[in-house]
């Protein structure tokens, strides 16, 4: 195991980025929050003209104000740090495809994970913070404004929890089931194929909890309510932001986070896809959800590369 050092920069102190973390973050809920009830939100950002205005869209002005919010912030609270800040509203500018970023230390932001839940008030939407070194996610935030949670993923101290906004703290608290046929899966409501219903068909789990967001359905496995996560791509991939944060707190907390080979997932590769079978699980019988996907996986979808 990595030392624990590993977790940051030289020079940049757990205590006080966890605390500017909570800040930054409990400041995004509340942005996010104000636009998803059409109020004006705090900060002094402007709010979202009406769409018949034709003006920017709520969701196009909420993304962009967190992102502020959290890059201003980041760069301020720590103007000398050895790291870069990549975010999903950033990316266009600062990525050439093909070419990772010359960064040991890399933040990689999500300012909202959910898009679709956010416009559907389900308030299953999430926003995403991972610290990642040398291509590995070693820091993860994952935050539910809606349900006040705010979890916190420390990959090499193997330590993971989450808090509200009182900072009252709870571990990760992962299901003991074992048994395939009982694990219950968490899956999208707007993301699903014919490819990944004969894979859950081949797999023969056991319920499943539609969530929107990665953040909110690995949220779920850390809360014990369902054990496993498959994304499965075709035409689109989701991106390193949506995975890092989640990936992160989850292997924090002792789940398993990987492509169906059993290859680790790595971000700053040059290509900000994520693509393949990737399966997140609550750790237990882990080896076995992925010889089994992708023995299914080469019978349902010849060549497809897990």
């Amino acid at each position: 195991m990595m030392p624990a050092a590993a977790c940051f920069p030289p020079g940049i102190e757990e205590k006080q980025l966890l605390a500017d973390l909570r800040r930054l973050c409990w400041g995004a809920a509340d942005i996010l929050l104000a636009y998803g009830r059409g109020e004006q939100p705090p900060y002094g950002f402007p709010k979202a003209l009406s769409v018949d205005e034709g003006g920017e869209g709520p969701v196009s002005a909420a993304d962009l104000a967190v992102n502020q919010w959290l890059l201003d912030g980041l760069a301020q609270a720590y103007p000398d740090a050895g790291w870069t800040l990549l975010s999903e509203e950033t990316a266009k500018e600062q990525l050439t495809a093909g070419e990772p970023l010359d960064a040991e230390w890399l933040w990689i932001l999500d300012p909202l994970d959910g898009t679709k839940d956010f416009l559907q008030g389900t308030g299953e939407y999430a926003v995403h913070l991972a610290l990642v070194h040398r291509g590995e996610a070693v820091l993860g935030v994952v935050l539910q404004p809606l349900l006040e949670d705010l979890w916190f993923g420390l990959v090499p101290e193997g330590r993971a929890w989450r808090e509200n906004r009182a900072g009252e703290q709870q571990p990760a608290q992962l299901s003991s089931r074992q048994a395939l046929s009982e694990m219950v899966l968490v899956a999208s409501r707007n993301h699903r194929d014919q490819r990944l219903e004969q894979l859950l068909e081949a797999l023969a789990l056991g319920d499943t909890k539609a969530i929107g967001s990665v953040g909110g359905k690995v949220a779920t496995i850390l809360r014990g309510e369902t054990d496993v996560y498959i994304s499965l791509s075709g035409k689109s991939a989701p991106k390193d932001w949506d995975m890092a944060a989640p990936e992160a707190v989850l292997k924090a907390a002792g789940g398993a986070f990987t492509h169906a080979d059993g290859a680790p997932l790595r971000y700053n590769t040059g290509d900000v896809r994520q693509a393949g079978c990737l399966i997140a699980s609550h750790g237990v019988s882990h080896q076995e959800l992925c010889e089994k996907a992708a023995a299914a996986m080469d019978r349902i979808d010849p060549g497809f590369a897990v």
